[in-house]
């Protein structure tokens, strides 16, 4: 007898992070919501190194956080140290980073998603899926339970068919001490779905009580740190850990070379693609023969633990090999190895076949997210899983889908990517995959996206409010400085010139002031009288940000406005390609292979030339069937 009597609405496969922003979102949105995972003691589990955020991945959790996810809400609870990286640049590039305490993280998770009433945890290893003809039903277990759900999501992580590797040692897993999932990829490629192997890995885990500090470079947090949730109930941090920084040397690097032949990437067990914008300690020495160091970043697994985790050195070599080479390194003589490195490979599918909502195209109400997408960290996959959720929720209800645009957030950028272009290798974001990444800052994740999420119903009161009266002040404030004149016989002007590089020889606004590069907002305002009323420091920000930068943000959107014309031109869903006259049998293939919804899709995909866009365009037009989306 099925014990599970009920159908859910969604069922979510895996408690990682995209499991777990998935099956909130869901919740959220009213489907009564079922997560299957392996253990219900690490629900969230940081399996690579205990930090959230990052270049690019910070913008991408700020995100989340807009749009009513959990991530950000997580770290600020459970963070030991913040910086704010590349704060000398420009605002577009500013990116918020968190070191977070790895055992409160994935408690902070489990007691979020505890408190949701349309969720249901259960503790199993799905091990197969159940179909009705091109239709998901639900999932099969390893305890022989049938679960039946409207909508299934899968984002088993490193789980799927996974294999961890240290040196000759060879070993079923999803992560060190726990097992892989069986079953789903054979399922899933019986229905036509495409299956590749990708590898990642992790460096072994050392005691603090056994290293020298003195030695190594002190990397301590922002003096005044920020947080990433725009929630007012998480707090900045006021106790914070130093991280810490050393090097490999020449020594290193010899020992790795000896160690080579022990190596499972070089013996040829390791098949799968590694990232390469995270390389193992082995790939570093290889691809980088010219450089005599790598740069080490020791990070605290918590505020009360002693374990580290020493980011740049992961490896997959024997343990005795690992043990040298750790205590080589400057500060690291002494050190205790308290867990070895590894490298594991894992499934993934080609992202192609997923719609923009994430559902397959092959299989109705079926939803992939996080690394069998072939993604690579823990905010791509909590994007993911908040998208897939949120749709297969909307699925379920009726409801359109949604999906930002590359436009509207990296989380649009991540998704577009996947599906249009897909990946060979572990797809990692960075600013540079932004074409808008201007307007796609981290500061401003809540104006572009919370009324969207409140629309779709992700947003809470709570946060709704905040962000009205985030707006209401930023509104207020640009009024006021636009208001406010200084002239050359006002009682403050003096003061105004002292910042200025040339007197001011006219009368001039505050707006206008602040318009010149060296003027800075708090400056500004420091000056008797010329204060703000609002203590808001981040819809002050905006103020100056927006004021500042007013020209290019302008010149951006008007580039968006353009673009756009293409994005929302659908493409007929059985298109036959090959009747578009003068289009190569290249071209043809590739659309024929990618199927993109929209002509902004299409000229996206390597190999697609603008004059074939344009051939495509003409077609269309003439047949009468070019049609914009809403």
């Amino acid at each position: 007898m099925n014990v599970f009597e009920m159908t859910y609405d969604v069922i979510v496969v895996g408690g990682g992070h995209a499991g777990s922003e998935a099956a909130a979102a869901a919740a959220n949105l009213g489907a009564k919501t079922l997560l299957i995972t392996m253990s219900l003691q690490n629900i969230a589990q940081m399996s690579c190194n205990p930090a959230m955020g990052g270049i690019a991945k910070g913008q991408i959790v700020r995100e989340i956080d807009a749009l009513g996810g959990y991530s950000g809400i997580v770290t600020d609870k459970t963070a030991i140290q913040f910086k704010m990286l590349n704060k000398s640049k420009g605002p577009a590039m500013w990116s918020p980073r968190a070191q977070s305490d790895r055992m409160r993280f994935a408690e902070e998770w489990r007691t979020q998603l505890e408190g949701l009433k349309d969720l249901d945890m259960f503790q199993d290893s799905v091990n197969g899926l159940l179909f009705d003809g091109d239709r998901i039903t639900g999932v099969k277990t390893q305890l022989g339970l049938s679960i039946y759900a409207k909508s299934v999501i899968v984002t088993a992580g490193t789980f799927l068919n996974g294999r961890i590797h240290i040196g000759d040692k060879t070993f079923g897993g999803g992560r060190a001490g726990e097992g892989s999932s069986t079953g789903i990829t054979e399922d899933l490629v019986a229905k036509g779905f495409e299956a590749g192997r990708l590898k990642t890995g992790t460096p072994p885990r050392v005691d603090a009580k056994s290293l020298d500090f003195s030695k190594m470079i002190e990397q301590p947090g922002d003096e005044a740190p920020a947080k990433f949730s725009y929630l007012k109930s998480t707090k900045p941090l006021v106790e914070q850990r130093s991280c810490y920084m050393s090097y490999t040397s020449n020594e290193v690097h010899d020992l790795l070379r000896e160690g080579f032949q022990k190596s499972p990437m070089y013996t040829g067990r390791i098949q799968g693609t590694g990232p390469r914008y995270c390389p193992s300690i082995e790939d570093k020495i290889v691809r980088f023969a010219d450089k005599d160091k790598h740069q080490i970043f020791v990070e605290p697994e918590g505020l009360t633990s002693y374990e580290l985790y020493p980011n740049g050195i992961s490896t997959s070599l024997p343990f005795d090999v690992q043990l040298e080479i750790v205590q080589s390194i400057t500060g690291f003589e002494n050190a205790h190895i308290c867990r070895p490195g590894y490298a594991i490979e894992y499934d993934y599918f080609d992202p192609r076949d997923l719609k923009q909502s994430l559902e397959t195209k092959f299989i109705e109400g079926l939803f992939f997210a996080g690394q069998i997408n072939g993604t690579t960290g823990y905010e791509e996959a909590g994007a993911q899983g908040l998208i897939a959720g949120m749709n297969a929720a909307l699925k379920v209800q009726g409801k359109d889908s949604w999906t930002p645009r590359r436009d509207e957030a990296y989380v649009g950028v991540l998704i577009d990517d996947l599906a249009t272009l897909g990946t060979k290798e572990p797809y990692r974001m960075f600013t540079s995959r932004a074409e808008y990444r201007l307007l796609l800052r981290e500061d401003n994740a809540d104006i572009r996206l919370t009324e969207k999420g409140r629309e779709l119903g992700l947003v809470n009161d709570e946060r709704w409010q905040a962000f009205n009266e985030k707006m209401e002040i930023i509104e207020k404030e640009k009024q006021r400085i636009k208001d406010t004149w200084i002239h050359k016989d006002h009682t403050v002007v003096d003061q105004v010139n002292a910042l200025l590089k040339a007197p001011l020889t006219r009368e001039a606004s505050l707006e206008e002031l602040l318009r010149r590069p060296e003027i800075r907002y708090d400056d500004l305002m420091a000056i008797e009288g010329l204060g703000s009323e609002f203590t808001n420091k981040a819809a002050l920000e905006q103020v100056e940000i927006h004021t500042k930068y007013a020209g290019y943000i302008a010149r951006q959107q008007d580039e968006i406005n353009k673009q756009l014309r293409h994005e929302e031109t659908i493409l007929p869903k059985e298109f036959d390609y090959k009747t578009v006259s003068g289009l190569s049998n290249e071209v043809v293939a590739k659309l024929e292979e990618s199927r993109p919804d929209t002509i902004g899709q299409a000229s996206r995909i390597s190999g697609i030339t603008p004059a074939a866009i344009s051939l495509l365009l003409v077609y269309l037009k003439k047949q009468g069937v070019l049609r914009q989306a809403g």
